[in-house]
């Protein structure tokens, strides 16, 4: 037990690459107490459940260290009970739960000092245990800045998509937004060319990560880089004077991203379970983009090519989204959908005090 647990700790918080032992307590834990959690959520109001999803990553990060330490504290207790319990008590006499009390004390050096170990092997059993522990504590005390430090770099370029793609993101209204702007649009993909290879690189090492939830609403991180796999699709199909070239970089990327998480936390491929983009509307988008002076390809080629591009991708985020219960972005952002930026708990439309209206920022001026 001490073995599997030390071992378990060092892949998840030392190994900087994905273990791919099928038995590790950490994966059980979590295939364990996240179904639960999600059924917990179904009883939570509506308006209220993505709140409480989001509880769920730093409360395991907790849960988990706790079942690892106790884990600990009942391992070495057995090995000082099967060596035959050698512990000075200051009354009674003693048993497992003596030893239980012992080991707990010393893994987190707390030196009470009112049961001592008697023997050499009892002794250099505690001394053991206590530099375990200290090493254990530090471990994940310089764990969390590194975890939340991964959290915040990833939501940085989400938050930024909010007036570049809109609240949800999506492709259409991302191509829509830089319709005058090619360049602009270039600096994004390859901005997000990176911020994929981050993400895939800090996801796969923390895989934690995949449970912290976005800090506003209509956004995820999975979310984003779909819009981002569906925009880098659209541009490869072909659009006139489009970054073609670093859309198939950025495409690769976030490919790979999402193909090595989906292998990471055992989620295996599947198919949405409505087409995300039928063929009416594929042609509405394609007519919207057409008509605010994004020139994408037509005819039947450009459907297929498109197809053929989202099979490459989508059934890996299709099953992501259904294992971390998030919601993929619409090709075609909604009429009636403000941007995050534009709302605050005092303003319920989008207009805001400013007077802003939907037409800010260059936007497209058919929605």
């Amino acid at each position: 037990m001490i073995l599997a647990i030390v071992w378990d700790a060092f892949e998840a918080l030392v190994l900087p690459r994905t273990a791919n032992r099928p038995f590790r307590p950490a994966r059980l834990f979590y295939r364990g107490t996240w179904p639960a959690w999600l059924g917990l959520a179904h009883l939570v109001p509506r308006r209220r459940r993505e709140n409480f999803l989001a509880i769920f990553g730093p409360l395991s990060f907790l849960l988990l260290m706790a079942c690892w330490a106790i884990g600990l504290v009942f391992g070495f207790a057995m090995v000082q009970w099967g060596l035959g319990s050698h512990l000075i008590v200051p009354r009674g006499t003693g048993g497992f739960w003596t030893d239980f009390y012992m080991s707990g004390t010393t893994l987190f050096t707390l030196g009470i000092g009112d049961v001592t170990p008697n023997s050499v092997f009892a002794r250099a059993l505690t001394v053991v245990e206590a530099g375990l522990g200290f090493g254990f504590l530090a471990l994940v005390i310089g764990y969390l800045p590194v975890l939340y430090q991964g959290f915040s770099r990833r939501e940085v370029n989400i938050s930024l998509l909010d007036a570049r793609a809109g609240s949800p993101p999506s492709a259409g209204e991302l191509l829509l937004r830089h319709a005058d702007d090619m360049a602009g649009l270039e600096s994004l993909l390859r901005d997000w060319e990176r911020w994929a290879a981050e993400l895939m690189e800090s996801h796969l090492s923390y895989p934690v990560l995949l449970y912290f939830r976005s800090q506003h609403e209509h956004q995820s991180w999975l979310g984003s880089l779909t819009a981002i796999l569906d925009a880098s699709a659209l541009v490869m199909v072909g659009i006139h004077g489009g970054p073609a070239r670093q859309a198939q970089l950025t495409f690769a990327m976030a490919r790979h991203a999402v193909v090595d998480l989906a292998q990471a936390t055992g989620t295996a491929p599947r198919g949405p379970e409505t087409d995300r983009l039928p063929p009416e509307d594929f042609r509405s988008l394609q007519s919207l983009l057409i008509r605010n002076g994004v020139r994408l390809k037509e005819g039947a080629m450009a459907e297929t090519a498109l197809a053929a591009f989202r099979g490459l991708y989508e059934p890996y985020v299709a099953s992501l989204a259904a294992r971390l219960h998030l919601m993929l972005p619409p090709w075609r952002a909604p009429v009636d959908e403000a941007d995050n930026w534009r709302t605050s708990a005092w303003e319920a439309g989008s207009s805001g005090i400013a007077g802003l209206s939907r037409h800010d920022l260059g936007e497209h001026p058919e929605l």
